[in-house]
């Protein structure tokens, strides 16, 4: 079933090229052969190192010398492609990719885990059919990311310690931001200490959980401090590494947005994750121990496990710490943000009812003017009418006395033809009257709109200013209630 799905993935993995290097630790009961050696590999090389032939063919030793251990890696440090460790990705072709894992004995599920989000670690113990006396641990410790910038950020190692021979063989990937080159490095200065399959794998743990990982957290809490002094004025800080200006004015829209990157920086490396990994480590080293035969479980083995050991118990310890005091960090930036939404809450409430009072204001006085307006119009309803009459049967077209003959003159038609004209002209000089006004109105409205905008920005800055001129808590002025 193994095999059959290991070929299956291999199959429909995207391939893509890297730099390949190889590693050499070799340790022998005579220092004078030892060796250590790292260099570039060659793919019509690549075969040869994985069969120890040619160039790498072990060495001819004198009688009495044999092998003690040694590491054997594939190793592409500084992996720059762009999508070296997206899902279901290898760097090599098939053809040579199935051949070290076969010739090195590397774990066949490696390649279904190409996809596994955050740390990831797995340690199990392989039984040779053939020969039950060459019992194989195998071990995969990755961890991938999305893309950064454009590429894939991660690291991976697999392994395979053959007990017979205490030779441990691999292959380690890393992009330059993990810590593949350091652990690489370290490990060629442990070199004696090669027999044990768990050596590398901790060392990159110990390069994960650096001391940059306390101090993210520190920096974060730091950070914290300046935001609790910005919203609810807690005096822990000096006035001038907080937010607020000379003026006396809050950065509303900085406050908000380092809040969600302080809180983003607290969770980086989340410690709960890092427990389990060591948890699984602290069990393959409690298997290592029970199936380690007994001529390679030598003094210097027994030292490294039980420093091994040591050094798990001290990470258990610092991740428990770290994850406490995030979970510290994390209550206090909610009630940070809790506090400055209920601070910009009461303030938009206090603008929107000041605004409420000048709409009220400008409502009354619209409504004063629209009287107004109706009376006048009222008015000339009711005596328009019979002052037009007055005046037109008031003109000498009409004579009602009693000897007028004629009452209507026959030049009553000059009344006419002078009102329709005048009307028309009146008339003609409102509507191009109207039509300038209804442009100046579209000025004033674009006015208005401007006046609009300096009215937010006025209320944003009213927003922004401190509620308080002095910063009085119960940890600086007043103390607490006393039971």
């Amino acid at each position: 079933m193994d095999d059959y799905m290991f070929r299956e993935h291999v199959s429909k993995c995207r391939q893509v090229s890297e730099a390949t290097h190889y590693v050499e630790i070799l340790n022998y009961s005579d220092p004078f052969y030892n060796s250590c050696e790292e260099h570039p590999l060659t793919m019509d090389e690549f075969d040869n190192f994985l069969h120890r032939r040619g160039a790498f063919e072990p060495p001819k030793l004198k009688e009495g010398v044999k092998l003690l251990n040694g590491i054997r890696l594939v190793l592409q440090k500084n992996a720059k492609h762009k999508d070296t460790f997206t899902p279901h990705t290898i760097s090599f072709t098939a053809d040579a990719y199935q051949s070290m894992v076969r010739a090195m004995r590397l774990p066949f599920r490696a390649i279904e885990g190409t996809s596994v989000v955050g740390p990831f670690f797995w340690c199990a113990y392989d039984q040779d059919d053939e020969d039950p006396t060459l019992r194989c641990p195998e071990i995969i410790f990755r961890k991938s990311d999305v893309r950064k910038k454009g590429k894939t950020r991660g690291w991976e190692l697999m392994l395979s310690h053959c007990f017979s021979s205490g030779i441990t063989s691999g292959y380690v990937k890393g992009t330059p931001s993990s810590d593949i080159v350091a652990a690489i490095q370290h490990l060629t200065f442990c070199a004696q200490q090669a027999g044990h399959p768990m050596l590398l794998p901790i060392i990159i743990l110990s390069h994960d959980l650096s001391s940059t990982t306390d101090q993210k957290q520190r920096d974060a809490r730091d950070w914290l401090r300046k935001l609790e002094h910005a919203v609810s004025m807690r005096n822990e800080i000096e006035d001038e590494e907080g937010y607020v200006s000379q003026d006396g004015h809050l950065e509303v829209d900085a406050i908000s947005r380092d809040l969600v990157e302080c809180h983003s920086q607290v969770l980086w490396k989340r410690p709960q994750a890092y427990q389990a990994i060591v948890k699984e480590i602290d069990a393959g080293l409690v298997k290592f121990k029970e199936k380690v035969p007994k001529e390679h479980d030598t003094p210097l083995i027994d030292k490294l496990h039980r420093s091994m050991v040591a050094r798990l118990q001290f990470y258990s310890l610092k991740l428990t710490g770290i994850e406490n005091y995030q979970a510290t960090t994390l209550e206090r930036l909610h009630i940070q943000r809790s506090a400055l939404y209920n601070l910009l809450s009461q303030r938009e409430s206090k603008i929107q009812f000041q605004m409420a009072g000048e709409q009220r204001r400008l409502a009354h006085a619209s409504k004063r003017d629209s009287t107004a307006m109706k009376t006048i119009s009222l008015l000339g309803a009711v005596f328009l009418p019979g002052t037009f009459l007055a005046s037109v049967f008031s003109m000498t077209f009409f004579d009602f006395a009693k000897d007028a003959d004629p009452v209507i003159s026959k030049e009553l038609w000059v009344y006419f033809a002078i009102t329709v004209p005048l009307t028309i002209l009146i008339v003609g000089g409102w509507i191009v009257f109207d039509r300038r006004r209804e442009s100046q109105f579209r000025v004033e409205d674009a006015d208005l709109e401007k006046n609009i905008e300096h009215m937010e920005a006025d209320i944003m800055a009213m927003m922004r200013k401190r509620t308080m001129s002095k910063a009085n808590t119960w940890t600086s002025v007043t103390s607490p209630i006393r039971p």
